[in-house]
């Protein structure tokens, strides 16, 4: 059984941020990392290119986001890659359950281009778009279903406290059982990865998209 949590419940990780934090900034900061032009090349690089456009995500990959990263450490990028297409295609969670982990995740990194990719990932696998909205603005998504709010209530307490309760573990058990539990946490922990890189190398998405999140100035 599932128990329903208050908002008055939450810990302040989510909470609502004051108008002015969503002025979208002037200027976007500028990325970090040449985008490598696939005639440049190298054979490592061109390796990765081809790995992951033979994987789940298609022929039509960009080299945008942290694709565009990965290309200078080719050999990292290959495992990382692997990594991200099971997490994403092939784990027991339902698309709508993953998605929605995902935008958590990228909305406490204010990851810009995670956002950017996935928000419509996440409303096309079913989210809500108040959903959505909600956490974009650092809001508790009170309108999303059970099994969504179970995953919003576990990745909040484990970023809050670095640990889950029993309590909070037994709730999201009962959704997901065993596997399905071990590749949330992977999930998880994969985005946030993707979060970081993102962030450190400042890889926004593309100029005529708007910004999710205000930038520091």
């Amino acid at each position: 059984m599932i128990i329903e949590a208050t908002e008055a419940s939450y810990p302040p990780l989510f909470a609502a941020l004051p108008h002015k934090d969503f002025a979208m900034p002037a200027k976007r900061p500028a990325p970090r990392l040449d985008l490598i032009d696939e005639q440049r090349m190298n054979d490592a690089q061109r390796a990765l290119l081809e790995a992951m456009r033979a994987g789940p995500r298609g022929k039509s990959l960009t080299l945008r986001g942290p694709f565009a990263v990965w290309m200078h450490a080719p050999e990292f990028g290959d495992l990382a890659q692997k990594l991200g297409a099971h997490c994403r295609y092939k784990t027991a969670l339902a698309p709508r359950l993953s998605e929605f982990a995902i935008l958590c995740t990228a909305r406490l990194w204010r990851a810009q281009y995670e956002w950017f990719a996935h928000a419509p990932m996440a409303e096309r696998a079913g989210v809500k778009p108040k959903t959505i909205q909600a956490l974009r603005a650092g809001r508790v998504p009170t309108s999303a279903p059970k099994d969504e709010r179970t995953i919003y209530d576990f990745i909040q307490e484990l970023y809050k406290t670095k640990r889950v309760s029993d309590r909070t573990y037994k709730r999201l058990h009962a959704v997901l059982g065993d596997g399905a539990m071990v590749e949330l946490t992977g999930i998880l922990g994969y985005y946030v990865m993707i979060s970081m890189t993102l962030n450190v190398f400042r890889m926004m998405p593309p100029q005529d998209a708007a910004l999710a999140f205000a930038e520091p100035k």
